[in-house]
């Protein structure tokens, strides 16, 4: 299975894109959309939608998992970021994508085994079980192939528990 993980926002989004075969993961590609702050906003969710596109069309992903958001201070900021979300989530659905979310937490206890585990110790723990020489960078590209990680992880979690049945 082939996976793109995404840390949505609207200066960076980060992505990861894992295969994921008999219980390994072997890394595809990672980096970041980036989009220029004196950009007009409009501009920004355009630049977006465009590069996750050609990232889906050149990795050709089976399913998403997509960081689930929670705001509770910048209205302004959150909005802004729901909207890029949007733009981020609009090519996988339209292409019938299976997308999933998950809260930071969610990826720091699937990572670290811990749901407050510091940002520095999943992205670590990300690099040891990729086989990788260093963190992915910048930070949110670090995040999406977190992201990806538990996506592959709880789909085998899930064939695990519905194969008990």
């Amino acid at each position: 299975m082939r996976i793109l993980g995404i840390d949505p926002g609207y200066a960076i989004v980060g992505y990861g894109v894992l295969d994921y075969v008999s219980g390994r993961f072997s890394v595809v590609g990672f980096g970041a959309v980036t989009t220029p702050a004196d950009l007009p906003f409009e501009k920004r969710l355009k630049m977006i939608y465009e590069d996750i596109t050609e990232i889906i069309e050149t990795y050709k992903p089976d399913e998403m998992g997509i960081e689930k958001l929670f705001f509770n201070t910048n209205e302004k900021t959150a909005i802004d970021v729901a909207q890029a979300r949007g733009v981020t989530l609009l090519p996988a659905i339209m292409r019938n994508i299976p997308i999933y979310e998950y809260t930071p937490l969610q990826v720091k206890s699937s990572i670290v085994g811990y749901g407050r585990a510091e940002k520095k110790q999943v992205q670590e723990m990300t690099k040891t079980m990729l086989h990788l020489k260093e963190v992915p960078k910048p930070d949110d590209t670090a995040d999406a192939v977190a992201i990806a990680i538990t996506h592959g992880l709880s789909i085998n979690t899930r064939r695990i528990i519905g194969a008990a049945k």
